[in-house]
C-alpha cells in the first residue's frame, strides 16, 4: 500500500468551485448539490480568491438588503486559506485545526486551484493496515536509525500503536528510536521498554 505522507495523496483532484459573479442561489444549489458546507471561489486564471462557506451565506441572509442579488465575491471570505499538493499531512491538519476549518483549497505554486482537501481525506492515513504500518517502523529504525547488527529492537503494532522491544547499546537511544516511530503515518502512539546491554 502506497505510504500517505502529503495532502497530494488523499486530496480530492476534481475540486468543485463557484466563480466570483456566482449568485447567493446558485452558491446555495451548488452547496447541496454537493454536499458540502464550503466552496473555493475562483478568478478567471483559475487562482483562488476566497472561500465561500454556508456561514458566510448565513450572516448574509440575516442582515438587511436582498441576499438573492449578492454574488460570491461579496460573501466570500478572503484571503482563502490554502494549502499546496506537497503540504504534509500534519501540517494540513494543523491549518484546518487552527482555522476550525472542514476543507481546504489545495493550490498550485501560482495559486491555482488543483483540488481540495477534508478532515477525513486527512485521517485516511490512520486506515492502514497494522502490518504495512509495522513494516514502515521497522525499516526506519533497523536501517536508518540504529547501525546494523548493534541493537535488537522488535516491532508489533496493533490498531496503529506501536509497540517496541529489545535492546539498544545507548540508552539515550530510545527517545530518538520513539519519536521517529511516531512520526510514521498511521502510528497513534509508540510504548516502547527498551534494555541496555550491561557492560562486561
Amino acid at each position: 500500500m502506497k505510504h500517505l505522507r502529503t495532502v497530494e495523496d488523499v486530496m480530492t483532484h476534481a475540486a468543485i468551485s463557484v466563480e466570483r459573479g456566482t449568485a447567493f442561489k446558485d452558491v446555495v444549489e451548488a452547496l447541496r448539490m454537493w454536499n458540502v458546507s464550503a466552496l473555493p471561489v475562483v478568478a478567471r486564471d483559475g487562482q483562488v480568491a476566497g472561500v465561500v462557506s454556508e456561514a458566510d451565506l448565513l450572516l448574509k441572509a440575516q442582515g438587511p438588503g436582498t441576499a438573492h442579488e449578492t454574488t460570491a465575491e461579496q460573501l466570500m471570505t478572503r484571503p482563502a486559506v490554502t494549502v499546496t499538493a506537497e503540504a504534509t499531512i500534519p501540517a494540513a491538519a494543523r491549518l484546518m485545526a487552527r482555522g476550525h476549518l472542514k476543507r481546504l483549497p489545495v493550490v498550485d505554486g501560482d495559486g491555482r486551484l488543483v483540488g481540495v482537501v477534508s478532515r477525513g481525506d486527512l485521517l485516511k492515513v490512520f486506515l492502514r493496515p497494522d502490518s504495512d504500518i509495522g513494516a514502515e517502523v521497522r525499516e526506519l529504525i533497523t536501517y536508518q536509525l540504529i547501525p546494523h547488527g548493534s541493537a535488537e529492537v522488535y516491532v508489533h503494532v496493533a490498531n496503529g500503536i506501536a509497540y517496541l522491544h529489545g535492546s539498544l547499546p545507548d540508552p539515550a537511544m530510545a527517545d530518538v528510536v520513539v519519536r521517529a516511530a511516531g512520526t510514521v503515518p498511521g502510528v497513534v502512539d509508540v510504548k516502547a521498554d527498551f534494555t541496555t546491554p550491561v557492560p562486561a
